[in-house]
């Protein structure tokens, strides 16, 4: 399966674009989001030091699979984190900065459940 085989490339690629956009914009979107500053600038910050280690493994041709796991872990724990962070700033963020970390959940869980799930053939792929 295509998908599979380029995962880690989606997955660290991804990663890499949100933490640029995030930490360039990060001025604008905290009024548009109603977010702290500070809070962005952490996720953007996240964000790359996330891409830094998903591309270091997608571009290995044999993959150790625990760091596969871990890969998957740290997006089950990030996707947690946006959660929660839509339900803590749910009375002051607008829809606009709601939807964000609804949706960062719902891509970043994802991405958990296929590393998981695919982590066997994620090793060579």
């Amino acid at each position: 399966m295509r998908l599979i085989r380029n995962l880690l490339w989606v997955d660290g690629l991804a990663a890499a674009v949100a933490g640029v956009a995030i930490l360039l914009l990060r001025h604008w979107l905290s009024d548009w989001y109603r977010l702290p500053l500070d809070l962005l600038t952490f996720g953007g910050v996240v964000n790359l030091i996330y891409a830094s280690y998903s591309l270091s493994l997608a571009k290995r041709p044999r993959r150790p699979k625990n760091l596969i796991v871990l890969l998957a872990v740290a997006n089950f724990v990030w996707a947690m984190v946006c959660l929660r962070w839509a339900v803590v700033f749910a009375g002051t963020a607008s829809l606009f900065g709601i939807a964000h970390f609804v949706l960062e959940t719902l891509f970043v869980g994802g991405l958990a459940a296929l590393e998981w799930r695919f982590r066997e053939r994620l090793q060579t792929a």
